[in-house]
């Protein structure tokens, strides 16, 4: 049996944080994975800026609110939905996440949760585990899974080593030098064509 394990910003949705960039003026919240490896450290600069900046999570929220998934990327879950089951594994957070999923049709999606105070701004995030993308991989194998996941960024790299097969969607060209042995898909319909 196949599964297919799709990360979700820059696969099927607008990178939040770039939406936030965009409606707040802040030019530095538009860094993202595909810039910064380093997941902890681009975290912990987020919410500092935030801070700075007296930000917090409702108007975060307002925004996200507002956005919509990548054009063709309900059609394509939803073809992919009838021919395996599709986990959406992100480092997102459900305080961002769940209002899209609605847009999405409801997928099933691990990611992890903030930490916010009593004045409503963002303190601090807890990750669901370290490496989820990539230990949500080993153990669907382990539950005798063929798995393919599907990624874009920095931080889906180990998710699509673990897989059967990974592949990079969309990718920007300095990943594409760094992990030439992924196949790449540059929209839903290549993609398609890769998983069915």
């Amino acid at each position: 049996m196949n599964v297919c394990c799709l990360d979700v910003e820059g696969v099927l949705l607008p990178e939040i944080w770039i939406a936030v960039s965009k409606k707040t003026g802040i030019a530095e919240l538009k860094l993202t994975t595909r810039d910064i490896p380093d997941y902890d450290a681009l975290m912990k600069r987020r919410i500092a800026i935030l801070r700075e900046h007296k930000i917090r999570l409702s108007q975060i929220q307002r925004i996200i609110a507002a956005m919509k998934p990548l054009s063709g990327a309900k059609a394509f879950l939803d073809k992919l939905r009838q021919s395996e089951q599709v986990f959406l594994l992100s480092d997102t957070y459900y305080e961002f996440a769940m209002p899209l999923m609605q847009k999405l049709g409801q997928p099933v999606l691990f990611c992890n949760t903030l930490e916010i105070n009593s004045k409503g701004y963002i303190t601090g995030y807890v990750m669901r585990q370290q490496n989820g993308k990539e230990k949500s991989v080993r153990a669907l194998k382990d539950l005798n899974f063929t798995v393919r996941a599907v990624g874009d960024s920095y931080n889906d790299i180990t998710m699509l080593q673990s897989a059967d097969e990974g592949i990079l969607f969309n990718p920007p060209p300095n990943i594409i030098k760094e992990f030439p042995e992924f196949q790449i898909a540059k929209n839903y319909q290549a993609l398609l064509k890769i998983l069915t």
